[in-house]
């Protein structure tokens, strides 16, 4: 009698998940401890206090629940987002939280915040491709969508999505956070032109991510060149039926 081996195949995009959650969970410890001892009134520059711990812990938290987000919504929506896709998610969310709120590149590398809201206005500008593809293939929507269209679409959901970060952001700041760096490392609070640029620099480049995969979406569906292939859903019987 033949014996049948059900052997999981590993991918990177599981492996990375992994290292990404462990890496997070050990985050959130470390944060609760430096919460429950770090000083919360006015410390030297350079030493955190604890509404950066109380930050860093409300990000990791965050980011693990965004972590398995695609994973729930691909289910419950019958869909399988490509491993590009998520591979480049999951990076995303490693640079943004533990790089950026962890290890404090955010403060120690020139630029960070903008090259990841250039990243990810990028990013979102391929999911909007993404889910009017995944439109374009169910029976159930009669539109033909012109390239213009699909590309104006990518591009308005990113930067939309850039604008509710913003709002998020905002709000995590009324107790006592400094997502929109409103204040200096020691605490000094910025005021009028200074106390808006960061805002108003990361809606900038997210606009300019979403524009330029726009552009380069337009002209793959235009000229048909499946450049955006690798990043686009497919529905779950399609992919059974590979």
């Amino acid at each position: 009698m033949e014996k049948r081996t059900n052997k999981r195949k590993w991918n990177w995009a599981q492996i990375l998940a992994i290292f990404v959650l462990v890496t997070l969970v050990i985050s959130m410890v470390y944060a609760i401890v430096n919460l429950i001892t770090a000083p919360s009134g006015n410390v030297p520059e350079g030493q955190q206090t604890k509404g950066d711990y109380s930050l860093m812990l409300m990000q990791c938290v965050l980011g693990v629940v965004v972590l398995f987000l695609p994973s729930i919504i691909s289910k419950k929506m019958k869909f399988v987002i490509p491993n590009a896709m998520y591979i480049v998610f999951i990076v995303f969310l490693y640079c943004a939280i533990y790089l950026g709120e962890v290890r404090s590149f955010y403060y120690l590398i020139p630029n960070w915040d903008t090259i990841l809201h250039t990243f990810s206005g990028a990013m979102l500008g391929g999911l909007g491709f993404s889910i009017v593809s995944l439109l374009n293939n169910d029976e159930r929507v009669t539109l033909s969508m012109s390239p213009v269209f699909v590309a104006l679409f990518a591009c308005s959901f990113a930067v939309f999505l850039g604008v509710f970060w913003e709002f998020y952001e905002f709000a995590a700041d009324s107790f006592g956070m400094n997502m929109q760096k409103t204040m200096l490392e020691d605490g000094t609070m910025l005021q009028g032109h200074a106390a808006v640029a960061d805002t108003m620099g990361d809606l900038f480049v997210d606009f300019l991510g979403a524009f330029v995969i726009s552009i380069v979406g337009y002209f793959s569906i235009r000229k048909n060149k499946k450049w955006m292939k690798n990043f686009e859903f497919k529905k779950l019987d399609e992919e059974k039926a590979k």
